[in-house]
């Protein structure tokens, strides 16, 4: 079993989000926790990908056409640190 650990930010957005983004992320929680992020690479419509560049070490998963979830992967803890949801825009503010 893996923890999926939220950021302050990401619990605050929830409430602002399409409900078909929410139920998909839901469900996107529910999978990393009983199969881990090898399970999220299974699923294609989640297209889960490795990011580059000053995202270097975090992971994206498409949430819906303009939605993302950028998490990143703390193995020795068997943890998924989720950064933020965004309406896909990588700029760190």
């Amino acid at each position: 079993m893996w923890d999926v650990l939220e950021h302050r930010r990401v619990s605050r957005k929830l409430d602002r989000l399409p409900l078909e983004v929410l139920k998909r992320y839901e469900k996107w929680k529910d999978i990393v926790r009983i199969s881990g992020p090898e399970g999220l690479r299974l699923i294609k419509g989640f297209h889960d990908e490795a990011l580059r560049g000053e995202w270097k070490g975090h992971r994206s998963s498409r949430l819906g056409l303009q939605y993302r979830v950028l998490y990143r992967i703390v193995a020795q803890e068997v943890l998924v640190k989720v950064i933020d949801l965004t309406a896909h825009d990588y700029r760190r503010k």
